[in-house]
């Protein structure tokens, strides 16, 4: 899909694993493809739930830029964006929207004072 007209786009990774988690793969399975942590990144619009994009990857600066890259070549005009505190968005989201954009991140903090990302980069 191109030439989307959303105006409110929230990305969000979701964490899952192929055979075992990756801190348990024994030492065989360790950078083999389809073994380990694998992150869905899912940009969808806060108006219509349409999925605008989505990858399966790992949870690096590479796949950020290529997610927001994807994101960015589907839509019409300026939008605003809405991440989670995940810090590879920063650079990400500068270098591929440019100022065409508005963006916040979004980061909650619980009861406690934890940010709800414990694994932010």
């Amino acid at each position: 899909m191109r030439n989307l007209q959303c105006e409110r786009i929230h990305c969000d990774e979701i964490w899952a694993f192929c055979y075992a988690k990756e801190k348990n793969l024994s030492t065989d399975k360790k950078g083999q493809f389809g073994y380990g942590d694998a992150w869905t990144w899912v940009g969808i619009c806060a108006d219509s739930k349409l999925i605008v994009s989505w990858m399966v990857a790992k949870r690096d600066v590479q796949t950020a830029f290529l997610f927001v890259s994807d994101l960015r070549g589907r839509l019409a005009h300026k939008i605003q964006l809405t991440t989670d505190g995940l810090k590879l968005y920063l650079t990400a989201v500068a270098t591929e929207f440019g100022g065409n954009i508005d963006y916040a991140m979004l980061e909650k903090v619980y009861a406690g004072g934890g940010s709800g990302h414990p694994t932010n980069q």
